[in-house]
């Protein structure tokens, strides 16, 4: 049997459910009892019919097949009681005794013949005797079925009736025969009692099945296999259909036939029914089917329960949900998707109601009357949750939840949000939230599953809504304005709709708002408004705060209109309408100077970024200074004029305000910058003097300017462009190539003040842009003059000329020259490193005179003449050493760390050391002598950097020729001893090499030429 037999019923193809079957090899099926085999027909299935209301079953005739007819002998059987069968038995076989002993008397004619003839016909008898009683339990059988076929109702059989007609004809249970009958009267009432097809189950087959079985009598292991026969049934029947709604009806019988005979048999369904055996079909599988079915029954007797439940009836199904062996969370989710349903019933009715356009006026109070039924509902499951003995209720008992449900869904919240709404309403119709609402309120937004938010946002809806009513009306009948203390009358309306104060006191602001934008509809607010505006501020207790910040928003919205359409007039249309409507505006919305500069300030900086944008986008420094000499036009000429009118005075009577961030200067930084001022020419320029002022009709304002947006170094590029285009003059191409530049006259430098104050540059600021052009052009002019870095008095006096010409103090004009020509020695002295033309000795004159050689020279250069200070040492061929002089005093000079130092001064020891030697005897080789004396020296200078072991060579007479010439140079006798040491010659040969020195000074053999 496939093992997807037993999977769940919603499976797309039900074809393959039993493609398992094809293979019939390996069914292990038991074959039947000889008796059942022979007696195998057709008959018709009639099966129990129960209705859900109607627990009492009805069977039809059919159900055990029609009533079975008796043979000649059986009737012969029949008629006779056991004891006269007995008496007749007894009495054949002794009349056929009797007449064979007669017989064969008479016949043989001798008494043996006789007796052989007696037991010839006793032998028939007997067995005829025998095939009398061997029909005797056929014949029960048949009185059995046929009892039981007349029986109009098969559950009101009685176990002494079996045993009754067993007792009748003398059988028992372990005759094949009758036993086969009750085999079969079982299997068939199985049968018929199981729905056909598609059809659940009614929940009372097990027990009436039970019934059966015990009225019967039949014992649970043949009962066993009648099941396990009628599954055998079932996989035939899917072999001779072939469709697939045939198919999966099998599937489904198959279920349902496993289901009910687990619940009938109990525990030992485990090992008297072996279904993973016989039909191939897994655990898991046999688990499917016992899920399933448990869950339509439960669920059917689920939909009995209605809202009126009582704790009887929970009782009742959770008792229900054990006998079918139903898992306590399958029915907890059963159980909860029912409630769910419940109170969807209700939404629905509600929604239909609270929807209908043809609703009266009572319509939402109808609506209410529904949710209350729901919120009733739901309250009596949780008191039922909450009793001490919830255990023995049915599970699922709690709160309703709509998640999974109809209105799961964002379209349906909506719907939802509607019945919210509806009933959040009807609980302040009295204008008072009462307790007992909000807990009703609190409920229906957790079974509607609204979010916290939306449910505050819906509240504080529908409540600023019944808020600003009763608001509206006690404004207007006077009661609010006639209380003593408005505060505890708004307090007390507040707590009567559980309203939120500060929402509260948003909406105040919201009817002030509504009300000074009425009063400022011509543009200006009259005493009359203002007297107004402040009694209503009075009664609905708006702070001062609150109300700037509205005629900042309000008042401050229309007065930029008004000062947008003044600067949008442009230069030449700043007329004297406009700066009537800008003086009408500043004063008729009664803003605070404050406030109306600052609105100003905003659109006129607005203006200023736009030409600033031009200016960056222009192509060249005389466009860009062009587009800045508008911005300063623009200031001048409409900015000046604006803030005039906004203060109420003549342009001409503007004085420039200093910037707030500029700290007080003392007499001494006065003294200073004024000194600067002086020393620089364009600094000089940009000062007006009478002539100027006379020629400039006007200086423009300088509170609005561009400090807090843009980034000071754009602020002074600006600046420095225009001062180019001051220095510079403006340049004008004509044909071939050729230029003309137009001279400014210091009126420019005029206008280039005006830029700085509008950008908010600082004094400081604007001289430190003078100052960096004029070193600028000085140090392009001076890298000329100083190119070999080379300082002459005819040299200097051409930089004092530069100097003057610049107009740079000369204090920066110092530091300029410094700088070059301490570049260039730096440049001189790497330069002289590389070669090798520089020593210690002339870094130490240089530092004498006050050269800084750790910034002209890098440390990697430092590095380089340290080792090749070291290594001249090391070759010098004196065999000295200053440790002193080498760890100490050279690190120092050169600003070398003298760990590091030491490091490497061991690693050129070492390596001239070996090379050293090798040196030496090559010198030897070629009988240099004195090379050898100062290659030995060296190895001896290297060894006081670094002690070495003694040295190894091929030629050990080689070794003994350099000591010999080492000691014919007259060293001194600690050098003999280290270099004997390091030779490894020992004591002895040393002595021979002596006396061989003296040997030859005695003769005089110093010119002579001796070879070892």
């Amino acid at each position: 049997m496939n093992p997807t037999i037993l999977n769940s019923s919603s499976s797309s193809d039900p074809s393959i459910l039993f493609s398992y079957f094809i293979n019939t090899s390996r069914l292990q099926i038991k074959p039947l009892p000889i008796f059942s085999l022979t007696r195998r027909y057709r008959y018709r299935i009639s099966y129990l019919r129960c209705s859900s209301d109607q627990s009492t079953p009805v069977f039809t005739s059919e159900v055990f097949g029609g009533k079975k007819e008796l043979s000649s002998i059986q009737s012969l059987v029949d008629s006779l009681s056991p004891s006269v069968r007995l008496a007749s038995s007894v009495l054949i076989v002794a009349g056929a005794i009797a007449a064979g002993y007669g017989l064969g008397t008479r016949i043989g004619g001798c008494k043996n013949a006789g007796l052989g003839t007696a037991i010839a016909l006793g032998a028939a008898g007997g067995a005829a005797a025998y095939a009398l009683n061997s029909c005797v339990p056929e014949v029960a059988a048949v009185n059995l079925h046929n009892f039981v076929a007349e029986c109009e109702d098969p559950l009101a059989l009685k176990k002494k009736d079996i045993e009754g007609i067993a007792r009748k004809y003398g059988v028992s249970k372990q005759d094949e025969p009758f036993n086969s009958e009750i085999c079969d009267l079982y299997c068939r009432f199985v049968s018929s009692v199981l729905p056909p097809g598609n059809e659940d189950l009614k929940g009372n087959e097990v027990e009436t099945i039970i019934k059966f079985k015990n009225a019967i009598g039949i014992d649970d292991p043949e009962a066993a296999n009648m099941h396990i026969e009628i599954g055998r049934r079932i996989f035939r029947q899917r072999l001779e259909t072939g469709d697939r709604e045939a198919d999966f009806q099998q599937h489904r019988a198959f279920q349902k036939l496993v289901y009910v005979s687990t619940l009938v048999f109990g525990e030992a369904s485990t090992f008297l029914l072996p279904w993973k055996r016989i039909f191939k079909v897994t655990d898991a599988q046999v688990e499917v089917a016992i899920r399933d079915n448990a869950q339509r029954l439960y669920a059917l007797k689920v939909k009995s329960i209605g809202t009126d439940l009582d704790v009887e009836q929970l009782v009742h199904l959770r008792e229900f949900q054990i006998s079918c062996h139903l898992s306590d969370e399958l029915a907890e989710e059963m159980f909860k998707d029912h409630t769910r349903k419940l109170v969807e019933e209700y939404i629905s009715i509600a929604l239909d109601m609270l929807k209908s356009r043809t609703r009266a006026g009572r319509g939402v109070k109808e609506v209410v009357v529904e949710l209350d039924k729901m919120l009733a509902f739901n309250s009596l499951l949780l008191s039922f949750r909450n009793q001490p003995d919830a255990n023995s209720l049915a599970r699922g008992i709690g709160p309703v939840s709509l998640v999974g449900g109809e209105f799961d869904s964002e379209r349906r919240t909506d719907d939802l949000k509607l019945l919210y709404r509806a009933y959040l309403t009807n609980s302040l119709t009295n204008s008072c939230m009462e307790e007992t609402k909000l807990a009703a309120l609190n409920q229906l937004r957790n079974i509607f599953g609204l979010g916290k938010r939306e449910a505050e946002s819906i509240i504080l809806d529908v409540t600023s809504k019944v808020y600003r009513k009763q608001l509206i009306q006690a404004v207007s009948g006077g009661k609010l304005e006639a209380v003593d203390s408005k505060a505890a009358f708004l307090q007390n309306l507040c707590d009567q709709l559980q309203f939120d104060p500060e929402k509260a006191s948003e909406i105040h602001e919201e009817i002030y708002r509504q009300k000074l934008q009425q009063c400022v509809a011509n543009g200006e607010l009259s005493e009359e408004d203002v007297a107004a505006l402040l009694r209503l501020r009075v009664m609905l207790c708006i702070p001062q705060k609150t109300v700037e910040a509205a005629h900042a928003d309000i008042c401050g919205g229309l007065f930029e209109k008004v000062v947008s359409e003044a600067i949008a007039s442009g230069v030449d249309g700043y007329d004297a309408d406009v700066k009537s409507s800008v003086r009408k505006a500043a004063h008729g919305l009664r803003l605070t100077r404050e406030a109306a500069m600052s609105i100003a300030s905003k659109a006129v900086r607005k203006v200023f970024i736009n030409y600033i944008k031009q200016a960056r986008a222009a192509g060249s420094r005389t466009e860009s200074a062009k587009i800045l000499k508008k911005m300063i036009a623009f200031n001048t000429l409409v900015v000046t004029e604006l803030v005039a009118d906004i203060k109420g005075e003549p342009s001409d009577a503007l004085t420039p305000v200093p910037a707030k961030e500029e700290k007080k200067l003392t007499e001494e930084e006065e003294a200073e910058e004024e000194e600067e001022w002086e020393s620089l020419q364009t600094l000089r320029k940009t000062r007006p003097s009478k002539e100027l002022e006379a020629k400039i009709d006007k200086l423009g304002q300088t509170e609005i300017t561009l400090k807090d947006d843009l980034p000071e170094r754009e602020r002074t590029d600006l600046y420095k462009t225009y001062l180019l285009f001051c220095l510079t003059g403006e340049v004008t191409r004509i044909p071939f190539g050729a230029q003309i530049t137009t001279k400014k006259d210091n009126t420019e430098y005029l206008y280039l003040n005006q830029l700085g104050e509008i950008l908010g540059l600082t004094q400081k600021e604007i001289v430190d842009v003078h100052r960096n052009l004029a070193e600028q052009a000085f140090r392009q002019q001076a890298e000329v003059i100083l190119a070999d870095g080379q300082l002459t008095k005819a040299r200097v006096e051409q930089l004092n000329e530069a100097q003057k010409q610049v107009g740079l103090p000369s204090e920066y004009a110092q530091k300029v020259i410094k700088s070059i020509t301490t570049s260039k020695m730096a440049s001189a002295i790497e330069t002289a490193i590389g070669q090798g033309r520089l020593s210690i000795k002339q870094v130490r004159e240089l530092q004498d005179a006050s050269i800084d050689l750790d910034s002209m020279i890098s440390e990697s250069l430092r590095e380089s003449l340290f080792r090749k200070t070291v290594d001249e040492i090391f070759s010098s061929g004196t065999g000295e050493f200053d440790e002193a002089e080498v760890y100490e005093k050279i690190p120092a000079d050169l600003s070398i760390n003298a760990g590091k130092a030491k490091a490497l001064v061991h690693e050129l020891a070492q390596t001239r050391l070996a090379n050293s030697l090798i040196q030496a005897v090559a010198l030897l080789r070629q009988r240099n002598h004195a090379g050898v004396v100062s290659t030995l020296n060296d190895l001896l200078a290297c060894d006081k950097a670094v002690p070495a072991e003694p040295l190894s060579w091929e030629v050990p007479e080689e070794l003994a020729d350099l000591f010999f010439i080492y000691m014919k140079s007259d060293r001194a006798p600690e050098k003999l001893m280290r270099l004997q040491y390091l030779l490894g010659i020992n004591d002895s040969t040393a002595a021979v090499l002596r006396e061989m020195e003296d040997r030859v000074k005695a003769v005089g053999a110093g010119e002579e030429e001796f070879e070892f």
